[in-house]
């Protein structure tokens, strides 16, 4: 028995104070961690959140592109060349060869420049609200990821105080045996009941490292997953606001307002396709010259398409559909987040009040049962049967008003970040 409780405690310093075992303190030092610290990490470290940030990047880069205007085409030519009678004596400028110098502006029109500028401004405000809904994400599951490991580190510290307690009504249960007072039965039934601890205590140990590998990946912490240890508190049970309006709260979210922002760029990306019937024109001016005593010439020219063969109607209708598609998706947005919300204010509710159950009714009666039935075992008023029943029931107790805790602060750290989605 001793070395059962031996067991498990190592177990819990193994998962909470892994440095205890290893021997280089300085690269194996536990990395103690709030929940707050862990969140500072995440947006600092994050990969989804780093990719998102370049998606931002990437967008600005495109509104910069947009609101430049077309270049001006530069051509030179030369003409009248005779390979026969050679360009004639003299320098450069007094050859035999006819040389224009011509440029050439394309003039837009329709407004088309101004709507690629705002095409490209609503991307990129879809781009930014996508960062934010990003990070509104990555904060909800930091959070449930954080509560799980420490639901992981209480539940090996309940195992270790399990397995003192089997230890101490193990060595009571021995001295009645060899007293004659306790069937050997029944001291046997005791010695299993006590060996189940140590099952506990090696899966709580697994959801320990599972925890931490799945915090230290969303910190970008991989290479100390196994030093990471929770160390904030269970948040108190409080009356949380959940009479906030949801269609205030589904305005202001960021994938709200991303899909709305894609939407007014696709109406302005309609636009943009039913200006190109307007015609854009290009202006040109030519600077000719002949070494024949003629004075330099210069021209102008104007030109424009003519709309015989394509009248954009396939663009046009192109555009429509996205327009359609995106208020597609700014419908099915609202859905799912109206879903969310009334998924995440009825989880807080309900956890919240199954924790008040526990914490005022059923710890406190279980656990006077337990004191009892051990009272009861120790003077041989009960058998051994009935006692592991008794520690049964407040072993399990005990477990599931920590998953009640750990499912409330879940649900707590969820709907706060949901009604204030992004990190002032």
């Amino acid at each position: 028995m001793k070395q059962l409780l031996t067991f498990v405690v190592a177990l819990s310093l193994v998962s909470v104070w892994p440095a205890a075992a290893q021997p280089n303190p300085q690269i194996l030092e536990p990395l103690s961690l709030t929940l707050q610290q862990a969140e500072t990490r995440l947006l600092q470290r994050n990969r989804d959140i780093q990719s998102a940030q370049r998606a931002v990047q990437s967008a600005q880069a495109v509104q910069l592109g947009a609101t430049a205007r077309p270049n001006p085409q530069v051509s030179i030519n030369s003409l009248n060349i005779n390979p026969h009678s050679g360009l004639g004596a003299g320098g450069l400028r007094d050859k035999r060869v006819d040389t224009s110098l011509r440029i050439d502006e394309l003039i837009e029109r329709g407004n088309k420049r101004g709507l690629r500028m705002r095409v490209a401004q609503q991307l990129a405000q879809a781009s930014q609200a996508d960062l934010g809904d990003t990070t509104r994400q990555a904060r909800v599951a930091l959070a449930g990821t954080y509560y799980d490991l420490l639901f992981a580190q209480r539940k090996m510290r309940l195992m270790a105080d399990t397995a003192q307690l089997a230890e101490a009504a193990q060595a009571k249960a021995n001295l009645r045996l060899k007293a004659g007072d306790l069937a050997a039965s029944e001291v046997a039934r005791i010695e299993v009941d006590t060996l189940h601890t140590e099952n506990d205590a090696q899966q709580a140990y697994a959801d320990i490292a599972t925890a931490q590998l799945a915090l230290a990946y969303l910190i970008g912490a991989d290479d100390a997953a196994a030093r990471l240890r929770a160390v904030s508190d269970w948040p108190a049970l409080t009356d949380a606001d959940t009479g906030l309006a949801l269609e205030t709260l589904i305005a202001r979210r960021p994938d709200m307002r991303a899909a709305q922002a894609r939407l007014d760029a696709a109406r302005t990306l309609r636009d943009l396709a039913r200006a190109q019937r307007t015609r854009d024109i290009s202006v040109g001016a030519q600077l000719e010259h002949y070494p024949s005593g003629i004075d330099n010439t210069v021209g102008v020219g104007v030109s424009f398409p003519l709309f015989l063969g394509n009248h954009y109607e396939g663009n046009i209708r192109s555009a429509e559909v996205a327009v359609d598609a995106a208020q597609d998706a700014v419908a099915r947005t609202h859905a799912r987040a109206l879903g969310e919300l009334n998924a995440i204010r009825n989880a807080l509710q309900v956890s919240a009040a199954r924790l008040q159950r526990y914490q005022t009714g059923l710890i406190p009666a279980a656990r006077r049962a337990a004191d009892a039935a051990e009272f009861a075992f120790a003077h041989g008023a009960i058998s051994a049967v009935d006692v592991l029943d008794a520690r049964r029931v407040w072993r399990s107790i005990q477990l599931e008003a920590l998953s009640a805790q750990a499912d409330y602060a879940k649900a707590l750290a969820s709907w706060h970040i949901n009604i204030q989605p992004e990190q002032e």
